[in-house]
């Protein structure tokens, strides 16, 4: 425990900066926005801040098709706000951490401008192209937004490889000269002071260049086998972490779909490798053969299961991540928790469990407050690529829309980036203008200047939280114990380090529960929990959270 490091012990709190703050009234969250509630981020006891992409884009998905690495785009502000913002949060003894898409680009930036005018241009490799096949895409891989992976494109007639939206296409790091092109433009944010890089979808960012058919209908499993984990990924890390993170004091995390607790290893070689990754063993377990809109039920046992597999695979090497949502997925309490009946206590134990468990801790705006999932009635109202290109796809499998609603609705990324709920003013106090999109009909009930005051709110529990993680490295660099054999509902682990043993207990549902007998004589005294009174250790009660000292 005294090899201390400060991503290890890190809170990191994601902001989606359209949807956080809007300072100039066009509806659209912005950086001076974000500059405006430093404070706010600073009180709840976070230590570092992850910024969804800024950089200039036609914004086809989100901000995550890129057209100029090197500017703010326009909407959220300028170079000299970034400035601002990153003074302001070191300032406050606060990191940043930047969003960076190296898989692939926008198809209006300048390097594919160039690829796709010739098959001889210089920038051609820059991205994949291939001819057809028997008079289609070179082969079959479905994109993540539904329909085929490969766009044909004139004036060549050749295909690009685009995994997600068909303007963002893929790039090609198989060229050394696009690698220092990427290399270049990491060390120009790095440069500024930038104190971690998460690098998007890193899991994919080496290809199967025999580009082979997939033989499974299964879209995770395709991601898994094909898309991610390719013959060179840790040649072209080490290359990045060389060249550029090992000159600077700086984390690095990668997004990765499609990594195994088998796999995850090769990820996070200290000498070549990530600090740290996301995996989505977890956040993937509740989607069918179908991905995103084939949502199929979930068990508390198979959910258990994913935090021991994980822990396991990290517990001689490696470091993990712990997160229950983010911008790409439902909202938290809604997915996890119960938002109705049970909706203050089950946001209070999903902070327990987050803040309690082995693993850099990240929490995604909005649900320190306990934001919800919102409702569209129409897939007009959606914002958001995949759920539109999912809609298509639905449609020819003769999919009603009410019956896709309802798995847009559950499992959708407009969930996650309503905006920011404020206060019971007009528009949440987000914008004065007309937001981007639709506030969740909520918002006046639920937001930061209702729960700001009051001491038993979602939002002052999770500042209790924070506090609680800081004053118990147990938590952090502690062994992680779970307990087998108990009833599904009940989720019961021990942290432990030489010094200390702390047990923490959570009723992930809405009946009373009895606390098992082999723990009941190892409490020594109960140090936090959801409910105001203390109950007793002969049970648990609706989706209660309790964390006890245990005798030694």
């Amino acid at each position: 425990m005294d090899n201390r490091i400060w991503w290890k012990e890190a809170i990191v709190y994601q902001i989606y900066p359209r949807s956080f703050k809007d300072s100039n009234g066009d509806g659209i969250g912005d950086l001076r926005g974000i500059i405006s509630k430093l404070d706010y981020i600073q009180s709840l006891g976070v230590d570092a801040v992850w910024l969804n992409p800024i950089y200039k884009s036609p914004n086809d998905d989100g901000g995550y098709d890129i057209s100029d690495y090197y500017s703010v785009q326009p909407e959220f502000g300028r170079m000299e706000d970034f400035d601002d913002l990153l003074k302001g949060l070191h300032q406050r003894k606060l990191k940043l951490i930047m969003d960076l898409v190296l898989n692939h680009s926008s198809d209006e930036h300048p390097w594919f401008q160039e690829s796709r005018k010739s098959k001889d241009n210089p920038h051609r490799d820059y991205y994949f192209w291939k001819p057809g096949k028997h008079g289609g895409p070179p082969n079959n891989w479905p994109s993540f937004f539904g329909g085929s992976a490969w766009e044909q494109d004139q004036p060549t007639g050749e295909y690009y490889l685009h995994l997600f939206s068909r303007k963002q296409p893929d790039l090609n790091w198989e060229n050394p000269l696009l690698r220092e092109e990427l290399n270049k433009l990491m060390k120009f944010w790095l440069d500024k002071g930038v104190d971690g890089l998460r690098l998007d979808v890193i899991s994919a960012i080496s290809k199967q260049t025999d580009f082979p058919d997939t033989d499974t209908p299964d879209f995770n499993e395709t991601i898994r086998k094909y898309y991610a984990n390719g013959p060179r990924l840790k040649e072209f890390i080490k290359e990045s972490k060389e060249k550029v993170w090992d000159h600077y004091d700086v984390m690095s995390v990668g997004e990765g779909p499609g990594i195994t607790p088998q796999n995850a290893k090769d990820y996070l070689d200290e000498q070549d490798g990530l600090n740290m990754i996301f995996h989505f063993g977890h956040m993937f377990m509740d989607q069918g053969a179908g991905g995103r809109f084939d949502p199929i039920p979930w068990t508390m046992k198979d959910f258990k299961q994913v935090f021991k597999t994980w822990d396991d695979a990290f517990k001689e090497k490696g470091w993990g991540s712990v997160f229950l949502g983010n911008h790409d997925f439902p909202r938290m309490v809604s997915r996890w928790g119960n938002d109705r009946d049970y909706w203050e206590k089950s946001s209070k134990l999903l902070f327990t469990l987050l803040l309690t468990m082995r693993g850099t801790t990240f929490i995604f705006q909005g649900d320190e407050i306990g934001m919800t999932n919102t409702r569209l009635s129409a897939v007009s109202e959606s914002k958001d690529i995949e759920t539109q290109n999912g809609w298509r796809e639905a449609q020819k499998k003769a999919i009603t829309e009410k019956d896709f609603l309802k798995a847009a609705n559950y499992a959708g990324r407009d969930n996650a980036r309503t905006p920011m709920q404020w206060s019971d003013e007009p528009n949440g106090g987000f914008s004065q203008g007309k937001p981007w999109m639709n506030l969740n009909e909520n918002t006046s009930d639920f937001n930061v200047e209702a729960e700001q005051h009051d001491s038993h709110s979602i939002l002052n529990y999770f500042r209790q939280m924070t506090n609680f993680r800081k004053a118990n490295r147990v938590l952090t660099y502690g062994s992680y114990q779970p307990l087998e054999a108990l009833p599904d509902s009940l989720f019961l682990y021990f942290r432990e380090s030489d010094k200390e043993k702390l047990l923490i207990v959570l009723n992930f549902s809405d009946q009373v529960t009895n606390l098992p007998d082999l723990v009941r004589p190892k409490i020594s005294e109960r140090l936090i929990g959801n409910y105001s009174d203390p109950g007793n250790t002969d049970n648990v009660r609706a989706w209660e959270a309790i964390v006890y000292r245990c005798k030694t």
